[in-house]
């Protein structure tokens, strides 16, 4: 027998034994062992309500130590300024902390009648693009829409969400409903800029980005179809974006529209965004150039090395293990989400590039379920709003690994970009554009078909 597969089975039983020693490790068999390591060796056992804060199980106690400071900077409160402790906050903002959004470390989900946004934002822009080719900001309002703010300043305008239900119906007159968001922006503290554009986004999960990072820029480009060469319908093409600290454009991975190039970038401009903390990629207010704009310091309200310690934090977060991946109904949903061309975007696996100096991600076989590319997916799950090379059709295909534990680790089953899906199911029925052969497979399926399909996603 193989030793090194031996030495595998020996370790990831291990893990089971220790995380949930109460009960029985499930079977594991030669040919799906791979994907319960869904990170490779950075994969956590933990199917409880932490599943997604748990560090990278291999890094070294210096590694770990930096991981343990940026884990505090993340939950960290911002205050408004003068005070002694984590000063800076708006005048401006959405949040007041990374985790009020990624609550666990997971995904949020639009308000509820009568809540405000908590782990939901409102990206804006008016037709053209900025100096770099990215979204134009809207005069007043610039990229996102701030709707809080701190004491003797104005919110730029408050959301109202509604949503209208449809009932439609599976080949096999099983009904389905599915609800239409709609948005409307109210009491702005200055009137709204003509052709403005809004882009709904609830928190995405943080957990294996690093892992996502570390994979090469050529195996993502390698996937891409722009012109539909092969005449799958698939067409995944990548989002171009400007990076601040190379001075170009460059790969896009990270966001609902990869419109970030790197972890570092992504967390300077949420601070910059959502909480309005300056940073030295992002200097300047997010109110700058309207009438709220104040200079109150020359200085960054975070410094380089917690900027630098929360992107770490973000790098180094583990990936949840499978759990059920072999019974028979999970291996009939993989079938036929195989069968659906599911997986023609969802890609089911990758390897990271070898990188000496960060063995923990070097060529690692991981499963994430997703080509990073950006994909059209029809007009009704469109934003008309583009961002760089992305139109408002297109969205860059989510991660699945983890999505069978958004319910225990947030509370909650809201998927997509806005959260208007309330399952799985819905949420693979609003597909479209060149996911419709998918959604239309799905909607012929017997029942017992449908429910061994969202079995299998909920094993991920």
């Amino acid at each position: 027998m193989n030793k090194k597969w031996v030495a595998g089975i020996a370790f990831l039983l291990t893990g089971i034994i220790l995380v949930d020693a109460c009960r029985k490790p499930e079977e594991l068999v030669e040919e799906d062992h791979n994907e319960w390591l869904t990170g490779g060796s950075q994969t956590v056992f933990d199917r409880g309500a932490s599943a997604f804060g748990h560090a990278f199980p291999f890094l070294s106690a210096d590694k770990a130590r930096v991981h343990e400071v940026g884990d505090l900077a993340f939950e960290a409160t911002f205050v408004t300024a003068p005070a002694r402790l984590n000063p800076g906050l708006g005048p401006l903002y959405n949040s007041v902390s990374c985790a009020s959004c990624h609550i666990g470390d997971g995904r949020g989900k639009p308000p509820g009648p009568g809540e405000a946004l908590l782990s939901m934002l409102i990206r804006v822009s008016v037709p053209g693009t900025d100096a770099h080719g990215g979204p134009n900001p809207a005069p007043g309002f610039g990229g996102q829409l701030q709707q809080r703010a701190i004491v003797g300043k104005q919110p730029e305008a408050q959301v109202q969400l509604s949503y209208q239900e449809q009932t439609y119906y599976f080949a096999d007159q099983t009904p389905y409903q599915l609800r239409y968001p709609s948005y409307a922006l109210v009491n702005s503290y200055i009137p709204l800029p003509a052709g403005m554009m809004l882009s709904p986004r609830v928190a995405p999960p943080v957990f294996g980005l690093g892992l996502l990072e570390a994979i090469p820029e050529q195996t993502i480009l390698a996937m891409a179809d722009e012109n539909d060469r092969d005449g799958d319908g698939i067409s995944g093409k990548a989002n171009m974006v400007w990076d601040v600290q190379a001075n170009r454009r460059t790969l896009g991975r990270f966001g609902w529209k990869a419109g970030q190039p790197t972890l570092l970038q992504q967390s300077a401009a949420a601070y910059n965004e959502d909480m309005g903390i300056t940073n030295f990629m992002f200097p300047q207010e997010s109110s700058y150039g309207q009438a709220q704009h104040e200079l109150l310091s020359q200085e960054m309200d975070i410094s380089d090395s917690v900027l630098h310690a929360v992107g770490f934090y973000i790098r180094t977060l583990a990936v949840p293990g499978r759990r059920n991946a072999n019974t028979p109904e999970v291996l009939r949903g993989k079938s036929i989400f195989t069968q659906a061309k599911c997986a023609s975007c969802h890609v089911p696996s990758v390897r990271t590039g070898v990188n000496v100096s960060f063995p923990e991600i070097s060529n690692q076989k991981i499963f994430p379920y997703t080509d990073l590319l950006l994909h059209d997916m029809g007009d009704e799950l469109a934003d008309h709003r583009p961002e760089f090379d992305a139109n408002g059709n297109e969205w860059r295909t989510p991660p699945l690994w983890g999505v069978g534990l958004t319910r225990t680790v947030n509370g909650h089953n809201n998927f997509l970009h806005d959260g208007r899906a309330r399952t799985l199911l819905e949420a693979i029925m609003w597909h479209g554009g060149e996911a419709a052969y998918s959604r239309d497979y799905v909607k012929k399926l017997a029942k017992p078909d449908r429910d061994a399909l969202i079995r299998f996603l909920e094993s991920l």
